[in-house]
């Protein structure tokens, strides 16, 4: 497995509020947004600004969970990979958190928590080439 995180995705009470902050105050460009996100392109990796209800709700978890909530991706090559790779994970003392499934918003992903409790996201975006480095690339 290649040595990465794909995704940082911070869930904000305003996401124009992060915008802004993002926006005007890194100078960040947003490579993709609607209602609820806002993906800024990195070097190698995406950052995501996600309504935190919205991302609290996809992990499947209450908000008040994890002030700060927080959500790492690893994202895979293949829609196939996303089922062994938490198999694994949990065989190696993680915690099933989603059991992998097909999101409303497309693509294909499962949660486990570290034995911190610390949610990943292993997740498979047709629209997110990853490359032979490892650099995912928003669409």
């Amino acid at each position: 497995m290649q040595h990465q995180i794909s995704v940082i995705t911070l869930g904000v009470a305003d996401l124009a509020r992060s915008r802004r902050f993002y926006g005007d105050g890194f100078g960040w460009t947003p490579v993709f947004e609607n209602p609820e996100i806002v993906f800024y392109q990195m070097n190698g990796l995406m950052l995501g600004t996600w309504l935190a209800g919205a991302l609290a709700d996809d992990l499947g978890r209450p908000v008040a969970a994890a002030p700060g909530l927080v959500s790492l991706a690893h994202n895979v090559p293949a829609q196939t990979d996303v089922a062994p790779v938490i198999e694994r994970l949990c065989a190696s003392g993680g915690t099933l958190v989603m059991a992998p499934s097909a999101p409303p918003h497309g693509g294909f992903r499962g949660y486990v928590a570290d034995p911190d409790g610390h949610a990943w996201e292993i997740a498979w975006n047709p629209d997110w080439p990853i490359s032979p480095e490892g650099h995912v690339r928003f669409g």
